[in-house]
């Protein structure tokens, strides 16, 4: 939308898609709905790179018990 906020498009994202109330809709602010409904262009896709570090620093099994 040129001129402000697409308070329709909005609407539909919160209430169909995040499946909130209008009460709880309209208790948001624009930024509390901006991160619940996440800002595609901000975060990439986990490759196989980040999965490696991730399960490297995070690897299954059995917790510690070591006092």
């Amino acid at each position: 939308m040129k001129d402000g906020l697409d308070w329709p498009a909005l609407m539909r994202a919160g209430m169909q898609g995040l499946h909130l109330t209008p009460d709880a809709f309209w208790a948001l602010t624009p930024a509390e709905l901006q991160v619940m409904l996440g800002d595609p262009g901000q975060s990439a896709p986990l490759l196989s790179d980040g999965l490696e570090a991730l399960m490297a620093a995070w690897p299954d099994g059995p917790p510690d018990t070591t006092p």
